[in-house]
Order: C-alpha cells, then structure tokens, then sequence
C-alpha cells in the first residue's frame, strides 16, 4: 500500500515528535532525582502472571490505565483500540463475529469451530471468543495489549497475541461513586459502585452499569433510529484473606445486551432498491475507484438485524504462599447466550413480487441463537524474585462446549432451473414414486400449482455442535547471568481436541431452494473430529544499560490449534479439518523508563503457516468464502510509544505503529484457479496508526480544571483478501480517516465531584470501520459523528 504525500507528512510529524522526545537528555530527568520514584516509573503491569514494572519486562505491551480508559468516554473496545496503534478490531454483524487483529494478523471467521489468533484474557480468565469481553467495559484498572506468540505465559493458545484485562479489585476503604454520562442522540450511561470492608480480612465491590443509545442510523422504513444498543450488569468481587499466606478472590458477573446492530449502510449503489431514501450518493465504482458515500446514515430494511447477549460468569482465584513460592489456582465457569437476528437482503421491496429471482428482489432474513458453556482452571507456581533463576510454571485446561441453531427464510430459487430437480427428489423420496420422468415432474408441479417467485418463501435451519477441549502445560523463566544480562526461556506443550456435529434440514414442504437456502436434496448429517498437538518455545536476552533503559532480543514461536469451516451453508468439502495456524516471530525492543519519561520501541518481523482466514471460493458459480488455511503470510514493522510527564501540569502519550503484513504464498480453495497473490496485503492491517494525547491540569482557587485532547490516526486498509485472480475489489478498501477528541472537567473537593464536557470526532470526519460484504455493505460507528455530551461523577 503506498503512501500518499499527506500520510508522509503525518508520518513524518508523528516521527518527529517522538524522537525529539526520545532525543532529550537523559540527565534532564535522571540528575538529581528524588529519592521516591516518579509515577511513571511505578507504572506496573502482570502480564507475566507478575506485578512488575512496566519498563522492565521483555515484552512488547501497551498498557491502557484507567484514567485513559475513562478519557475515551466509549462504550466498548471499538473505541479503545484506537488507543493501541498495533491493535485493529473489526466489528461484526453481531458480537460473536466480532474480531481482533494484532500486527495485522487475526482470525475474521463465521465458523463456531474455530479460535482467535488473538487471545482475550478477563481477570486472569481466557475467553473463547472475543466478543464475550467487549459487550460491555466498565470499571478498569487497565488494559494490557501483548504483540506477538504469548503462549509460554498464558497456556491457552494466543499466536498473534493476548489482550489482557484487568477489572478494579476492592479495598479496605468504604466509599462509592456515582456516574451519569449523558450523549448527544438519547445516548447516556450510568454507572455505581459501592465498596469496603465487611470483616477485618474480607474486602467486597459491587458495580453497577447501565446504558442506552438510539442509534446512529435511519430506518427509513418504519421512521426509527437503528445500530444502538441497550445493555444493563453488574460485577461482585469478595477478595478475602483467609489465612497469613492464602487469599482468595471471587468474582460473579452478569450481562445482559440488547442492540438494534449492526445495521449494513449502502455504501456504494446495490442496484436492490435504488428508489429509496437509503439510495446512496455515489457513482460506484469509477475508474477502479470506489466513490463511496461516507455521510450515509440511513437504511431501508423491513427486518432489524439485532443481537441479543446474555452473560453469566463466576471465577475463583486462590493464592497460598508456600515460603517464598507462590501457588495460582484460577477457577473459572461462563455461560454466554447470543442470538443473532440479520437483515440479509437489504430493503424493504424484497420478497413481495410474483416474478422469479434475480429479475426482482428477494428477501433472505435470519435467526441464529446460539449458547456457549465454558470450563477452565489453571495452577501455576511462581518462584521468588531476586534469585538467580526466576521463574513460573503452570498447568491448563480448557473446555467450551457450544450448541447454535440457525433459520434463513429466504425467496425460492430457480435462475437455472433447479426446481425440476427437487421436486423430482421430493416424488422420490416422500411419495416413493421410482425414478420419477420429466413428465412427471411437470405434471405435479401443474396439479399442486407449485411456484417459485420472490413471494414464495422457503427457509432451512441447520443445528450446530462444536465441542473443544485444550490442556496445556507451560513454563516461562528468566536466568541472571549477571546483575545486568538476563537469559529468557519459555515452554509450552499443547495438546487440542475440536469435534463437530451439522444436521441441515430444509423446512420447506417441497424441499426447494431458496436464495442462500439449500433443498432437501442437501441436507446435511455431518460430524468430525480432529486433536492436534504442539510444543513451542520462546528464547531470548535482556540487557540493562543503567540510566539509558533496557533492550532486549526474543525468538517464539506461536500456535494456534486446528479447526472446521462450520457454519449454515456448509458442505461435503469443509468437513475436512483445518490445520493448525503457526508461527516464528522475532522481536528487538528497547525500554525506557527514567524521571519523567517512558518509552517502549520494538522491531519485529513474524512468519505465520496455514494463516487461517475466510477465503474466496467461487467453484460452485457462486463466489462466497470459506474458513481456510489460506496460505503463508508474514508481517514485520516497528512500534513506539510514550509517555512524558512534560510538566507538573501537562503530561503527552502516544503511540506509531508501521506495519507490514502481507501475503507470501496462498493455497486456493479445492476447484478455484487463482493466481499468485505474493505480497498484497493480509485484511485488516492498516500499513500506519498513531495517536497523541495530551492532558493539562489547571490548578485554580477550589477547583482543578482537567484538559484533555487525543488525535488518531489509521491508514487505509484492505478488508478482505484478494480474489482469485489476484486483485483486490475497489469496494473493500476502506479509506484512512483522522478523529479528534477532547473534554474539558471540572474537578471539585479533591474529586469528590466532577462535571466533565465530552467533545468526540471534533473535525466531523466520516469513515467506515468495516466492510461486510456484497460490494456495497459497511458499517458506520458511533464515533464517525461529530457529538457531545456531558459527565457527572460523585465519589463519597
């Protein structure tokens, strides 16, 4: 992807700045430092199952703190990742298809038999999908972001890397806080928290949230906002001291969502209704460029995509000193009910008219709830620090058992011809008539006045049973060869069992086709099983250089585990497993952390196997993707961010991200020719994302008046892979696109109370995040608009 004379020079100035920061002195901030160290220096993190410094661990990780997490006023992690240049995340239709991507490697699938490259970790507690944790973010310490293969530290497969969460945990002290935040657009959010002590050694929480929006979208149909959501739960933690040496920490969480999202804009012209208000304002495709209409908001469906989510999840955390080692016992159980409703034909005409497809419009509408039941529990023994030898071992298992039906009521289909053929199959097999002629056929169609139209709707629901079951045993330790040389290892042995189960079964009285609806003749009976094994390693030094921060070099290897394409449509050929997906990633960093400024930089280049992906397969006349391994990729780039406390009053951070991921041999589906597709760009992974945030403390007579502003960058990117001959289609690339923040509080009695005016995308700058598919379907988020808001927050 090139770089446009406008993206260099705002590269260019992001670069700028953050080496003329990097470039000041040392003894600036280091010469005749206090005895206590900065705040920025205590920054600590556990992403190595540890409570350590920030800029002392070898690892590449940003760390969102709370007060950062605050200052994004967002509802989920759609708005938090634009925090973490590394970090993409593609928001699905519904949240179970929701994706992150780190250094541009992820797993986009529809598939409920395969797993993220990137693992997601909530309190110490592995998720099997990403969407479970990001319906709701409320009530943070921070959010940690690993780069890169984690899996000698977290058991639990994690390739490309882990987004580690970390909620509040209570204290001793009894106090509460009051939270209404208040949007543009009938959006608000309100939030409560009460916490302290019950007993001498049992502390408690309890949190509250609630929150609402109307949407951003137009329903033109029935005159209704859309693509907002309604969301309502609550967190207990007892965090109890049982004896000297063992604590305890549980934790029960519900919540329940129900979203009106996420409704596909028209972004460029489908052809389907271009009559409608919801027609967009574009040319389509001019000259091999997409004229897309970035200020469309409004839809023409006559069915609401909507997704509910109910979630249930309890965990148990022990801790026992045994001298100075300490054992880990996490426990962990959650329950996730998600059921998806999709508009799939897009506008409001569809399936009304007594013509046949594709002459006409049709309609396709779905249901799909589905349940998961997830198990883990984890033991790990930690060594003391200050040894020699420092290190961690663990133990790890993992079962998430998955139940989902799925109905498409869709128009009939016959373009070529196919309703001769079912009914012939429908004679044969339901009225036992032998081998049934033409004439046949014919004659019965006439007699029972059979059609198929638009208006004759024909639907089939496929049942769905994944079943997986991983256990692990890892290690992770460093040696101290001297007071500033440090030798890192890692060991992972991995052992993954998936099954599957797909009954298809069409709900039609005839068995007919219908546009995305497979005949009776199709249905399906399948089932399958794959285990696969792995062991991985990572190595690596680390070297102290004093007062100039620290560096250190690393080789791992990542895995993830095998898969099935399984998913409504499926067919005799994706019942073959899908191989595991690994990788070789190296990484040079180098760290600083003195006085009052912080830097992390890292180099690194990794090579993925089997990169596991949705790729294009069009042998059956009708192109739609598949969950494949799509081919061999790598990636390679460099990251850096900071953060300087400039003043006592102003404080900037920021991050760059440059980024490189792109295809190096890909691997066509069985039946497709393609061509060679080496070196275009692996989806979702934007070349550059940097952001800078400064914020300022005015210091007045019984007030503090807190500023804060954030500009975020992305670089176009590519949201699909190529198609087979090897080109990208013009509709995929998604344009690059800026947005400006900012808020302004009023901080009252040492924070007791706080009113804080919010001010999101300043500029008004209009973009898509997504592109869904039909070459014309995207989403808008929220934060495409310009809007503002208000905040009020009492702590007692």
């Amino acid at each position: 992807m090139n770089l446009s004379n406008s993206k260099l020079n705002k590269l260019g100035l992001a670069v700028a700045t953050a080496l003329s920061i990097t470039a000041l002195p040392t003894q600036a901030f280091a010469a005749e430092a206090a005895d206590d160290e900065s705040e920025i220096e205590r920054i600590t993190v556990t992403s190595q199952k540890r409570v350590e410094r920030l800029s002392e661990i070898p690892v590449a990780v940003s760390v969102l703190r709370s007060d950062q997490i605050d200052n994004t006023f967002t509802a989920g992690f759609e708005g938090l990742q634009t925090l973490v240049p590394s970090v993409s995340f593609r928001k699905g239709t519904t949240t179970r298809n929701s994706a992150i991507t780190v250094r541009g490697i992820g797993t986009i699938s529809f598939s409920v038999a395969a797993e993220p490259s990137v693992s997601t970790v909530v309190d110490g507690v592995v998720l099997g999908r990403s969407g479970q944790a990001f319906t709701d973010l409320y009530d943070l310490e921070r959010i940690e972001v690993l780069r890169g293969p984690q899996g000698t530290l977290f058991g639990k497969n994690a390739s490309a890397g882990v987004v580690n969460i970390t909620t509040k945990r209570p204290t001793g002290e009894t106090e509460g806080m009051v939270e209404a935040t208040l949007l543009q657009d009938n959006e608000y959010r309100l939030k409560a928290k009460i916490e302290g002590a019950i007993t001498d050694n049992v502390n408690a929480s309890l949190v509250a949230t609630k929150s609402a929006f109307d949407g951003n979208i137009f329903n033109v149909y029935n005159n209704e906002q859309v693509n907002g959501y309604d969301k309502e739960g609550m967190r207990l933690m007892v965090d109890a001291e049982i004896s000297n040496n063992t604590n305890m920490l549980f934790i029960f969480e519900t919540m329940d969502a129900d979203d009106d999202c996420c409704a596909d804009i028209e972004g460029l012209p489908s052809g389907r209704n271009p009559a409608s208000e919801a027609a967009p304002n574009s040319d389509g495709i001019v000259n091999g460029v997409a004229d897309l209409d970035l200020d469309q908001r409004r839809v023409d469906h006559d069915f609401e995509s909507r997704t509910i989510d109910e979630h249930t999840a309890f965990s148990m955390q022990l801790e026992h000193d045994f001298g100075d080692y300490t054992f880990t016992s996490i426990t962990a159980y959650r329950e996730w009910e998600n059921t998806e409703f999709r508009e799939g034909d897009f506008t409001s005409i569809a399936g009304e008219s007594t013509e046949p497809v594709f002459g006409v419009p049709f309609q396709l509408h779905d249901i799909g709830p589905q349940s998961w039941d997830q198990f883990s529990q984890e033991f790990r023994l930690t060594s003391p620090v200050g040894q020699s030898l420092e290190w961690l071992v663990g133990a790890f298992f993992w079962q998430k058992d998955s139940e989902r039906n799925f109905t498409r009521d869709a128009s009939c289909q016959n373009n070529n011809g196919q309703l001769a053929s079912e009914i012939g199959f429908y004679l044969e097999n339901e009225l036992g008539v032998a081998n049934p002629s033409e004439q046949d056929v014919a004659d019965f169609i006439s007699q029972e006045g059979i059609t198929c139209n638009a208006n004759d709707i024909v639907s089939a629901t496929a049942f769905m049973r994944t079943e997986f079951n991983n256990w692990a045993v890892f290690g992770d330790g460093r040696y101290h060869v001297s007071e500033d040389f440090r030798l890192l290892f890692g060991l992972r042995y991995t052992d993954d069992e998936v099954q599957f189960m797909h009954n298809r079964i069409s709900n039609d009285v005839y068995g007919r086709r219908g546009v995305g609806v497979r005949p009776a003749s199709e249905n399906t009976n399948f089932d399958g099983k794959t285990t696969e094994t792995n062991t991985s390693v990572k190595l690596g030094a680390q070297y102290d250089l004093g007062d100039m921060g620290m560096v250190y070099a690393t080789y791992a290897q990542g895995y993830k585990g095998p898969g099935f394409n399984v998913f409504y449509n499926m067919a005799e050929k994706d019942t073959a497993a899908i191989g595991d997906e690994v990788s070789d990633s190296y990484e040079l960093g180098y760290k600083y952390a003195m006085g009052n400024l912080m830097v992390n930089a890292a180099i690194f280049s990794t090579d993925i196997e089997g990169f596991q992906a949705n790729n294009f397969d069009n042998s059956s006349g009708v192109t739609i993707t598949r969950l494949t391994n799509a081919g061999d990729v790598s990636t390679q780039g460099f990251e850096i961010d900071f953060l300087w406390q400039a003043t006592d009053q102003l404080s900037l951070s920021g991050g760059l991200a440059s980024v490189d991921a792109e295809i190096d041999e890909f691997f066509c589906p069985d039946g497709a020719a393609c061509t060679d597709r080496s070196g275009l760009d692996v989806p979702f992974s934007p070349d550059l994302k940097y952001n800078l945030t400064a914020d300022y403390v005015w210091e007045m007579d019984g007030m503090e008046v807190l500023l804060n502003a954030s500009y975020i960058y992305t670089d176009e990117q590519f949201a699909t892979l190529p198609n087979n001959n090897g080109e990208f289609n013009p509709a995929v690339l998604l344009p690059d696109y800026g947005i400006l923040n900012a808020s302004v509080a009023l901080s009252f009695n040492d924070d007791a109370y706080r009113v804080t005016f919010i001010g999101k995308n300043l500029t008004d700058e209009s973009f898509f995040t997504t592109y869904s598919g039909d070459s014309f379907r995207y989403q808008v988020p929220r934060d495409a608009d310009r809007h503002f808001g208000v905040q009020f927050r009492a702590n007692f």
